[in-house]
């Protein structure tokens, strides 16, 4: 298929730059569709007559209609590029298979501190749940305790972003949604743990530090933890099932360029 030629810059779109947004120029970053040649001032908008003019403007409030704004994020998170290697595709397949089976055993498992807190991936989530706290420091005592907690779960949400608007890989996005998703319920046991502080926490710190305990504390929610917890896992277990949607979704598409090549 061959690929546009930019009208501003004449560059032609290669295939290996699939990491840009279609009608988007690899170049020089203008919208194919929108760009117009700057000539002279008679071309301005000002210049123009009246009825000119409005449909001008018109067709900018049509760019933030809701309509468009809902075309526009459909058409991201579902992108998928012209070409799929067949070597990436199928293990992308394996890794969601995993994805599914393990994730259906944290489901399975409740608020379970054996199964979460036991999990490889709680290892992976710690080292960034200890940074939030330093992150958020600036903010005073309540952030700062809530930090560590709040960018367990904002961390994979913005990869997951960086992968649509940024790689144009929607299965990645996908996979940092389950992620996402893992870390809701991965909190949910913190704060559970909060009217007992039994939970064992890293080296030199002691019950007085249990985040949770202090923040429902300084909140006078602590009869509240079990529902907050629940409620924390509940939001894992649904951006999961998503993520799985999604991925599987964006599989089913990219078998389907597989099919055509």
């Amino acid at each position: 298929m061959k690929q546009p030629v930019c009208p501003k810059c004449q560059y032609q779109r290669q295939a290996y730059d699939s990491h840009v947004m279609e009608g988007i120029c690899p170049a020089c970053g203008i919208a194919y569709a929108k760009w117009r040649p700057e000539t002279d001032q008679t071309t301005s908008p000002q210049n123009l007559p009246e009825a000119e003019r409005d449909d001008i403007y018109e067709d900018d409030d049509d760019d933030i209609a809701p309509e468009n704004i809902r075309t526009r994020l459909v058409d991201a998170v579902t992108y998928v590029p012209d070409r799929v290697d067949s070597v990436a595709f199928w293990g992308r397949a394996i890794l969601f298979v995993a994805l599914f089976i393990w994730g259906w055993s944290f489901i399975l498992a409740g608020i379970s501190v054996e199964k979460l807190m036991g999990s490889f991936m709680h290892s992976i989530i710690l080292p960034f749940h200890e940074f939030g706290h330093v992150l958020f420091s600036p903010f005073g005592r309540f952030m700062t305790i809530l930090g560590g907690s709040l960018f367990q779960v904002l961390l994979p949400l913005g990869l997951a972003a960086a992968f649509v608007y940024q790689m144009n890989d929607n299965f990645g996005a996908s996979v940092m949604l389950w992620w996402a998703g893992q870390s809701f319920m991965d909190v949910s046991v913190y704060i559970a743990d909060a009217s007992f502080r039994t939970l064992p926490l890293i080296a030199g710190m002691g019950e007085e530090s249990h985040d949770w305990g202090n923040l429902l504390s300084m909140l006078d929610m602590l009869n509240y933890d079990w529902t907050i917890a629940c409620f924390s896992f509940g939001i894992g277990v649904v951006l999961m099932v998503l993520s799985w949607l999604w991925g599987g979704y964006i599989l089913y598409l990219q078998k389907q360029v597989l099919n055509d090549f």
